[in-house]
C-alpha cells in the first residue's frame, strides 16, 4: 500500500463514491451511451436509439443517478481528472475494444 494513500486517510474496507457531482436522468445516460456506440461501433439498421424502450414506472425506479462524492474527497483529496463525458466514452471505448474477452468473463 503507497504511503501516500495511508497518509490521506486512506483505510482498509471503507467504501468510496466516485463521481463528478453532476446529476444526470436515466435518459440523458443512455442517450450519451447510444450517441457513443453510434459514433464507436455503428450499426447498419441505424441510431442504437432507436432501441430506446420506456417501461411503466414501478416504485423505487430510479429517474436520475448523482454520486456524492463528498467523503473520497475529504479524506482523500481526490478530485475528478475529467468529465463523465470523457469516462463515459473511455469505459466503452474500452468495454468495445475487449470485447472478446470480456465475452470469456461471462
Amino acid at each position: 500500500m503507497p504511503a501516500s494513500l495511508l497518509a490521506g486517510g486512506w483505510h482498509s474496507g471503507r467504501t468510496y463514491n466516485i463521481g463528478d457531482r453532476i446529476q444526470r436522468t436515466d435518459p440523458q445516460i443512455v442517450q450519451t451511451l447510444c450517441d457513443l456506440m453510434d459514433e464507436l461501433a455503428p450499426k447498419p439498421s441505424g441510431s442504437y436509439r432507436k432501441q430506446i424502450t420506456f417501461v411503466v414506472d414501478r416504485p423505487g425506479h430510479d429517474r436520475c443517478y448523482a454520486i456524492d462524492s463528498r467523503k473520497i474527497e475529504r479524506e482523500l483529496g481526490w478530485k475528478p481528472m475529467g468529465s463523465f463525458e470523457s469516462g463515459i466514452r473511455k469505459t466503452v471505448q474500452w468495454n468495445s475494444d475487449n470485447s472478446r474477452w470480456l465475452g470469456n468473463m461471462k
